[in-house]
């Protein structure tokens, strides 16, 4: 039987899996890799930039350049420069070393047709280092529902009332991978 060793969290915007993400990171004294995308407000055509950056980086030194911007979106039309993921996004999953946490927050859909990036996401569900990834709540991506029925991790469902009971449920097992670890 495979061990399920990875968490995978799912909800609605705003319900709190990157606040939680966070908070088990930093509970846990494990260095972090991965990614983090974050999306700014909208420009004067309504386009929400949304940019990827290294989980373990810290906001102020996060830029916001034409390198990581993973595409624009508004609620109809999005846009998507694939490079970023490919790149980017790949090379910060392949960065990822035993006695850290990799950090996915968030896989969503524009990453759909990014090839290398999501080699890179299955590779790091099939490896040892322990994923913590935030997934969009979205059922008809195919490369999201592959995510989702990974058979080594756990799925959980994130909501403004269920994510600090989510935090003390899950932080035995963060913690637990830090006791695991063999650089530990």
């Amino acid at each position: 039987m495979i061990q399920k060793r990875h968490i995978l969290l799912t909800g609605a915007r705003g319900a709190g899996k990157s606040t939680l993400i966070r908070k088990l990171c930093a509970a846990s004294g494990m260095p972090v890799y991965g990614f983090v995308t974050k999306r700014e407000a909208a420009d004067a055509a309504g386009f929400h930039p949304i940019y990827i950056h290294p989980a373990g980086a810290l906001e102020a030194d996060r830029r916001y350049e034409a390198a990581n911007l993973t595409g624009t979106c508004n609620s109809k039309v999005h846009r998507v420069h694939l490079e970023a993921f490919d790149v980017l996004g790949a090379a910060y999953l392949n960065a990822a070393q035993p006695g850290g946490i990799l950090v996915m927050d968030e896989l969503g859909f524009m990453e759909a047709e990014a090839q290398a990036f999501q080699k890179a996401v299955f590779d790091a569900l099939a490896g040892t280092v322990p994923v913590l990834a935030a997934i969009k709540d979205r059922e008809d991506v195919p490369f999201l529902q592959a995510v989702r029925a990974h058979p080594n991790a756990l799925l959980y469902t994130v909501t403004p009332k269920t994510r600090d009971m989510l935090f003390e449920t899950l932080l035995p097992q963060v913690l637990a991978w830090r006791e695991t670890d063999p650089l530990q």
